[in-house]
């Protein structure tokens, strides 16, 4: 059995979460700081390629001295899981729903957000023992998706990821999602109006 629980405090009581994917080190330190002075706490790198590797570090870096945390995401094997928690990642978030994965992670410290998109993965998660889920992709399952798993499963926490800005993150936080995911949104400056005004 595996806990997520730590999401709870990691997302606290901020909707949005920043991906930074494929930035590079520089963008992705000021993407991220960009999203930390507009209150968004929750940072996700993806980790496909040795750049991002070592834009994780340098950013982990910088969230320590404010008190914050990053994660890494796309962890899609355990050698990624060991490449997160080495560069200093808190937490790591996957597409899919792989037990193993998350489990890895859960020994290395490090809990861990599987990627859902139906009841059948939803159901297995949370036999798990998992309760925060990342739905992805989450534009294309639509906001109906919500409401319609919370019914079987109302101990789920979802966090929608994947084709989510300014113009549609409130309708899918109407929706019942804990937390929306935004990535390119953020180096949008017409979006960045719109995301502080749903941090309230």
């Amino acid at each position: 059995m595996t806990d997520n629980s730590a999401f709870d405090e990691i997302f606290a009581d901020v909707p949005l979460m920043a991906i930074l994917r494929g930035m590079g080190v520089e963008r992705s330190l000021a993407t991220a700081t960009r999203a930390w002075d507009l209150g968004i706490t929750a940072v996700e790198l993806p980790i496909q390629t040795p750049t991002d590797v070592e834009a994780l570090r340098v950013v982990a870096d910088a969230a320590r001295e404010r008190g914050l945390t990053v994660g890494a995401g796309t962890v899609v094997t355990l050698e990624h899981v060991q490449q997160a928690k080495d560069a200093g990642a808190a937490f790591t978030v996957s597409p899919g729903l792989d037990l193993d994965i998350v489990r890895a992670s859960h020994e290395a410290g490090l809990p861990s957000i599987p990627g859902v998109a139906t009841a059948s993965e939803v159901q297995r998660a949370l036999g798990d023992g998992l309760t925060w889920l990342k739905a992805f992709p989450a534009s294309l399952l639509g906001t109906g998706w919500f409401p319609a798993m919370r019914g079987p499963f109302p101990q789920a926490k979802f966090v929608a990821t994947g084709g989510m800005g300014s113009g549609n993150a409130k309708a899918y936080l109407d929706a019942g999602v804990k937390v929306v995911a935004v990535g390119s949104a953020l180096e949008d400056d017409a979006q960045l109006p719109a995301l502080a005004q749903l941090l309230g």
